[in-house]
């Protein structure tokens, strides 16, 4: 099920549509600022395992989740005052960032160290999307062969994942550039991952 939402200016109305979707268990696929990324609601176990198989994942690798803004990332990581800071000033953007996880996060998200992934995107149909759930989405990439590939468009994206997810969100054509993935778990910044955006202020 193709469901074609307007980047710029989300219908809420859709956006309704596949949230009432997501909350019952649906895989999604969706636009972000790093590419089309697939993913479900964190605190849906069945959804959560039917991503695992699409994706041949191991069990003991977590997913990372998008959160809506700073204070919604609060709930589900501890955030220190350095962490805060650097936060602030460089979301929502093409980051994800390593930080340690709290309580309410499920078992299956979190590390043997206890350490979630969370991004919160700049992309308007993920943050709208995330806004009216009320609670995070996984995100992970679309598995495909070649990451320098174009802009894949959503009938694509129907092709290769041949009716393994629920709804694909048409958000026009997006760049599959990962995310840079900063650990802000230690005293001092580390780049994990050098991807898209400027890391300068993470050294």
């Amino acid at each position: 099920m193709i469901v074609e939402i307007n980047p710029d200016n989300p219908q809420l109305r859709l956006i309704r549509s596949v949230v009432e979707q997501i909350s019952h268990g649906a895989v999604i696929c969706y636009p972000t600022d790093t590419g089309y990324g697939i993913g479900c609601d964190i605190f849906h176990p069945k959804a959560i395992k039917k991503l695992i198989r699409l994706k041949r994942r191991p069990n003991n690798k977590p997913f990372s989740f998008m959160c809506y803004d700073l204070k919604n990332i609060s709930q589900y990581a501890h955030v220190s005052n350095t962490a805060y800071r650097l936060l602030k000033k460089n979301l929502p953007g093409p980051f994800t960032f390593v930080l340690p996880g709290t309580k309410l996060v499920p078992k299956v998200m979190t590390t043997k160290q206890k350490t979630v992934g969370i991004r919160v995107p700049e992309n308007t149909i993920c943050l709208s999307l995330l806004e009216v759930l009320g609670s995070p989405i996984i995100n992970t990439s679309i598995p495909i062969e070649d990451d320098s590939a174009p802009p894949i468009e959503a009938y694509e994206i129907d092709m290769m994942l041949n009716n393994r997810v629920d709804v694909i969100i048409d958000g026009g054509p997006v760049y599959p550039d990962p995310s840079s993935v900063i650990d802000l778990t230690g005293d001092t910044p580390e780049v994990l991952r050098v991807g898209k955006g400027d890391v300068s202020p993470f050294r």
